[in-house]
């Protein structure tokens, strides 16, 4: 019960109404204790095929960046690629498995950044974000 009081306080702390389909979605994305990576097509699928339940490709869109904008969410975007949101908020890092599709943390101190540029005039460095993109090798 406390699970879904806490679902229900996220949905309405991000301005949406806590419905059926919008708690599954915060069942799929916060119940869990280790770090979910996921698109929005990898999360509408999951609900799908792990809940038995069919959500509107837009009302996942539409959730995930209102959690996102709460800051409940941190996106990725991978260049050339796709969008990728964490559940994971806290700082850290990411290599990318362009063969797999998928992210894998880094913890933030095992990154040493040196020599970083100053930001261009009337901005600040709001936080930097290391992604290393990996892939098999070569056999």
């Amino acid at each position: 019960m406390k699970e879904l009081e806490n679902f229900v306080k996220k949905l309405r702390n991000s301005g949406i109404r806590p419905t059926k389909q919008r708690l599954k979605i915060c069942e799929v994305l916060f119940s869990s204790d280790k770090t979910f990576h996921f698109t929005v097509n990898d999360l509408a699928k999951i609900i799908e095929e792990e809940l038995r339940e069919k959500i509107s490709l837009a009302t996942v869109y539409n959730t995930v960046h209102a959690f996102k904008k709460k800051g409940y969410l941190k996106e990725i975007s991978i260049p050339g690629d796709k969008s990728y949101f964490d559940t994971n908020t806290n700082h850290h890092h990411h290599f990318f498995d362009s063969n797999a599709k998928e992210l894998i943390d880094i913890d933030f101190n095992q990154i040493e950044l040196k020599n970083t540029p100053k930001a261009p005039r009337g901005k600040s460095i709001k936080g930097i974000d290391v992604i290393i993109n990996v892939e098999n090798d070569s056999q």
